[in-house]
């Protein structure tokens, strides 16, 4: 199994980093070929560029080695993981640019017409995200709705194919302990674990 990994922390060393690295030793640890990427030490530049918004699959990737690049390693994955903070509600602007430059339209999915229903075009048909937060559950749950779940499970992954979405979130990280720290590198790794059983 392929698996397209993308790390979205800017600071080194920080807890997104160190689960990064469980998931993606579990997974080539079980005979996955690990496609790891951490965006912002790749230099990804997340602005959408105007010649990237047309509807022709590869638009404006001539000069954008790793926009082709991470397309063609999408276009081969069996199944993709996303790791990142919660900040403000969203992923980071590494990532969320990363979504609109590489799950293009011709690449990612297909629609016909403006008011249809898109087809996706990716193989991998699940996915596990992973998220880091400061909000205790109840607040995010309650008071926001939790926007994450519904990025990523409603609105961009079934968009383009991915049927199976799991996600983990570990919370509250700046006041964890390191056996709390200790516990959700474990579950971490099981749930990469079972992505690919």
């Amino acid at each position: 199994m392929r698996v397209l990994a993308l790390l979205a922390h800017p600071q080194p060393g920080s807890f997104n980093h160190t689960l990064f690295a469980a998931v993606t030793d579990e997974l080539g640890a079980r005979g996955c070929e690990v496609l790891a990427h951490d965006l912002c030490a790749e230099g990804f530049d997340p602005l959408l560029r105007a010649d990237e918004t047309g509807t022709v699959a590869g638009a404006g990737t001539a000069d954008d080695a790793l926009v082709a690049r991470y397309r063609a390693e999408l276009a081969r994955a069996d199944g993709l993981v996303f790791v990142h903070p919660n900040w403000w509600g969203m992923p980071p602007a590494v990532l969320a640019g990363w979504v609109q430059r590489v799950l293009a339209p011709g690449v990612a999915y297909k629609l016909e017409h403006a008011d249809g229903e898109p087809e996706g075009l990716l193989r991998a048909g699940r996915a596990l995200v992973l998220n880091t937060s400061d909000t205790p559950e109840t607040r995010e749950r309650e008071e926001f709705g939790d926007p994450l779940q519904r990025i990523w499970a409603a609105c961009v992954l079934p968009y383009v194919g991915v049927t199976d979405v799991r996600r983990k979130v570990f919370r509250t990280v700046s006041d964890s302990t390191a056996a709390e720290r200790e516990a959700w590198l474990a579950e971490a790794r099981e749930a990469a674990a079972a992505l690919v059983a």
